[in-house]
């Protein structure tokens, strides 16, 4: 070798880290990085058309898109009909362009096909995130409505593991499992919406679940926030993510609610952490969409405060816990509500009911009192709740908090009468029992400030027990 041909090698030895580091560098820099909050539109009518035009509209302000009610066609084994994955190409290429990301609804464990999805890896890549496969399963199970996955069981763990096979069984492990259509099991995240039970949906395999707020969710005063309590916690428990199913507020036209409320209760999500921001669009029979101006005005305007206020990260230390029993899959959407839709409040006799009343009371005690920062769990002898970090976990059958709380009565008894949980309150615990009626009355406007002067004492005492608690590391019952 010359030595030009050696002066020149050693020239390209010397200069080569040089571009490799810079190559590197404009990778990482060019890199997608997923967004921390994805604000969508979920479509559930059939029209192409409209479709079209509403994801036109809304692209500029939104980031995410559920494609939902398929056109039908055919007749199949499964569930009578097949559904059309030449009209789900055509949107999804729509959206894609658009540039936003999506999921797929299905309820069929053959749609979307193992073709389609093979080609959607291709033509969408990480655009496509998943699959929203069946609805309000946790609903259905507390309603026994249609098809609910379990229509008898000796008691609540029985009740549970059921559920959870059950659904498990459609996701993931069985013949007909949705995940079968996928290259590995794990390929696609699975999405759902639920206004109950989310603890057992996480639990069953799902990744991300949407708590849905409207119709279903019961007590309007409470129905919200708590409905966060019980999917944020769960999702927390099981390391996965959550969000929130805008759905409707009225079961007649327009539907949905107004401008300025669609834009409170995204708020709402928002500032309670909420990975995903879902509004519903159609009609009683999914025939046309329903959203009108001043809620797309709503979904733009909040799309521009998140945008000028992005907000840091939940941190789990800020937040306290509420522990539920093992397996109690109560509704908490009012007191007439069900244990995973097989036993009343009430399932055996007065101790029971009372057992639910304290812990319904203790719910709105500490919404009252941690608001946006209170989770609710369950316990799980499988699972060490300590380790998720919360700031207080406060447990059921704490008797610091309320004294001579009843043990979980038997489970084998299911009755049929129903009796208002608020009137059969036996509260134990004198403080706990001034600051719920002082919540009860500031809800329904009626001497609130007198009330709580009277009470003033009580409330103070309870109040310095749970701010003794947070003070410490945290507290548990053995």
């Amino acid at each position: 070798m010359g030595p030009k041909q050696l002066a020149l090698l050693l020239i390209i030895l010397l200069i080569s880290p040089f571009f490799v580091n810079c190559a590197l560098t404009v990778k990482a820099e060019t890199a997608p990085t997923p967004p921390s909050l994805y604000l969508g539109v979920d479509v559930a009518f059939e029209s192409l058309a409209q479709t079209e035009q509403l994801i036109d509209n809304v692209s500029s302000y939104t980031n995410f898109f559920v494609i939902g009610c398929a056109q039908k066609i055919g007749n199949t084994y499964f569930g009578g009909e097949i559904f059309n994955e030449t009209r789900l190409t055509i949107i999804s290429q729509f959206v894609y362009d658009k540039g936003l990301n999506f999921i797929v609804y299905s309820d069929d464990p053959s749609y979307p096909s193992k073709q389609w999805l093979e080609n959607a890896t291709k033509n969408f890549g990480s655009r496509f995130m998943g699959i929203y496969y069946l609805d309000e399963e946790g609903g259905k199970q507390l309603d026994q409505a249609k098809y609910p996955a379990v229509t008898s069981a000796g008691n609540f763990s029985d009740a549970a593991n059921q559920y959870v096979t059950a659904i498990n069984g459609w996701l993931r492990n069985g013949p007909f499992a949705i995940t079968n259509n996928f290259a590995y099991p794990m390929q696609y995240q699975l999405f759902t919406s639920d206004y109950g039970l989310y603890w057992y949906d996480y639990q069953a395999g799902y990744n991300t679940v949407f708590a849905e707020f409207g119709l279903n969710t019961g007590f309007e005063n409470y129905s919200r926030q708590l409905s966060v309590a019980l999917c944020r916690g769960a999702a927390t428990a099981f390391n996965e993510n959550w969000g929130v199913m805008i759905t409707d507020a009225y079961r007649n036209p327009p539907y949905m609610e107004s401008g300025p409320e669609l834009y409170q209760d995204m708020m709402l999500a928002y500032e309670n952490g909420a990975k995903y921001i879902v509004v519903f669009d159609s009609n009683a029979n999914y025939t046309q969409n329903v959203l009108q101006p001043g809620q797309l005005d709503a979904i733009k305007q909040f799309w521009q405060y998140t945008q000028d206020n992005p907000r840091t990260t939940s941190q789990i230390s800020v937040r306290s816990a509420y522990v539920l029993p093992q397996d109690f899959g109560y509704g908490f959407r009012d007191p007439n509500d069900t244990i995973f839709g097989l036993w009343n409040a009430d399932w055996d006799g007065t101790a029971s009911l009372n057992f639910v009343a304290d812990i319904s009371m203790c719910i709105i005690t500490f919404l009252q009192m941690f608001g946006s920062k209170l989770d609710i769990l369950y316990a799980n002898e499988n699972q060490t709740l300590k380790s998720l970090g919360y700031k207080t976990l406060i447990y059921w059958n704490d008797t610091t908090i309320v004294p001579n709380m009843p043990a979980m009565p038997s489970q084998t008894a299911a009755t049929s009468v129903h009796v208002p949980l608020l009137t059969a309150l036996n509260i134990r615990s004198i403080e706990l029992y001034a600051i719920a009626g002082s919540i009860l009355i500031a809800f329904a406007a009626v001497g609130t400030v007198l009330w709580i002067r009277r009470r003033q004492s009580h409330t103070l005492n309870f109040t310095e027990k749970i701010s003794a608690a947070n003070e410490s590391e945290r507290y548990t019952v053995t």
